[in-house]
């Protein structure tokens, strides 16, 4: 598999960084790969945009990402997925102010079409 394989919308199901491993939101994940080839994402979750950038080797995707919050403050973290297929990628996220004792996590599969992860 290769980082142009990854380019691809997908639909996420994840969880916070705390205690619960229970999914709390949904949204939409876009890949795509610049001319140096390092993947630019962009996650689409409820109405927040968060943008990120990273690279891809060895079946591990790591993105550094940043939003701006509810409050106006820039908030940062990274991603990392194991990319079981070039349709699902498994991970899990940290913020630099989220709680520390916890990672988030994110299931990813490829939309082909119209359809959504349920």
């Amino acid at each position: 598999m290769t980082v142009h394989d990854l380019a691809g919308t997908y639909s996420i199901k994840g969880s916070n960084q705390e205690e619960s491993d229970q999914f709390f939101y949904q949204g939409i994940l876009t890949l795509s790969v610049d001319k140096n080839n390092r993947i630019i994402a962009q996650w689409m979750i409820g109405d927040h945009i968060q943008n990120g950038t990273g690279f891809y080797k060895n079946q591990i995707l790591v993105l550094n990402f940043h939003y701006e919050g509810d409050d106006h403050n820039i908030y940062k973290g990274v991603a990392v997925y194991r990319c079981l297929s070039k349709d699902i990628l498994d991970g899990f996220w940290s913020e630099k102010h989220g709680n520390p004792l916890y990672l988030g996590s994110e299931y990813c599969v490829r939309l082909k079409g119209s359809e959504f992860l349920n």
